[in-house]
């Protein structure tokens, strides 16, 4: 009886041991990258010739060095690569600018660096970092939802004073001046990816597939650039929630694989 006891108890903990872990990643799947189509890096933008991007460089050193930018990447990301210099004194450096209202443009579709809660509020990595430099620098912000591919006539017309929120910038329109960058800070992939377990690991496994995709042209422009691929899948979902709602459908199983970013993919493998 003494024995029988004992087994049971060790059961229940079994059990409880299992529940908790399962309350802990209620989704209950890792994430697999299986195909890369496109290699980026996000970068700040500012008009060209404009003095902004030397008081916003300098409040990121700053907060570099008191390590907001290493506490906002455990965060949103676990860890990754975020690339700005570090220098506690950057702003005695370059002098504290005059009170001002900073509009941000920002890409929603970049999620986590930047999109709109639940509630309707915008929210992601870059946009807590961009509230740090403005309290940092006596800023007010204002944050303007933009496209991408808009990002130089937004800038060029006076609509906001900086690109920044997962923004991808043409690297030929930046090697030709027609923006004042601060970066690159982070790489970015575009790709497709599996629900770890799912047993699809490869690109060679792709074929017959469901996938849901953001109908943004960037992702259509993503996997266009790649015909060996887009030839392969069964249906393709075209989705207007972003990566959160691409997502939604892998997380329940109404298809197999997402287009997504790179770094959207590492923030749902972390949580």
């Amino acid at each position: 009886m003494k024995n029988m006891r004992k087994k049971i108890c060790i059961l229940l903990a079994i059990c409880l041991c299992l529940s908790i872990c399962a309350c802990g990643n209620p989704q209950g799947y890792g994430v697999r990258a299986v195909a890369t189509l496109v290699e980026q890096d996000y970068i700040l933008a500012f008009r060209t010739g404009d003095i902004t991007v030397f008081y916003v460089s300098a409040a990121l050193q700053v907060l570099n060095a008191q390590g907001k930018i290493d506490e906002l990447n455990r965060k949103w990301f676990g860890s990754y690569p975020v690339t700005f210099e570090k220098d506690a004194e950057a702003l005695n450096k370059t002098g504290m600018p005059e009170p001002r209202n900073f509009v941000v443009g920002i890409d929603l579709d970049s999620f986590p660096f930047a999109y709109k809660d639940a509630n309707g509020a915008y929210w992601g990595f870059d946009v807590e970092l961009a509230m740090a430099v403005c309290e940092l620098l006596d800023w007010q912000l204002s944050l303007q939802p933009i496209e991408t591919v808009d990002a130089y006539v937004e800038l060029s017309s006076g609509n906001i004073d900086c690109a920044w929120g997962g923004i991808a910038l043409d690297q030929k329109m930046v090697d030709e001046g027609k923006y004042e960058p601060l970066g690159p800070y982070v790489h970015n992939d575009i790709i497709i990816a599996s629900r770890a377990g799912s047993g699809i690991t490869s690109k060679i496994q792709l074929r017959g597939k469901r996938m849901a995709m953001n109908i943004n042209d960037e992702s259509r422009e993503a996997l266009e650039s790649v015909p060996s691929i887009k030839n392969k899948l069964g249906q393709i979902i075209r989705l207007t929630g972003g990566s959160v709602e691409c997502f939604q459908y892998l997380y329940d199983n109404k298809c197999d694989l997402v287009l997504t970013d790179s770094t959207a993919a590492l923030y749902y493998k972390n949580r």
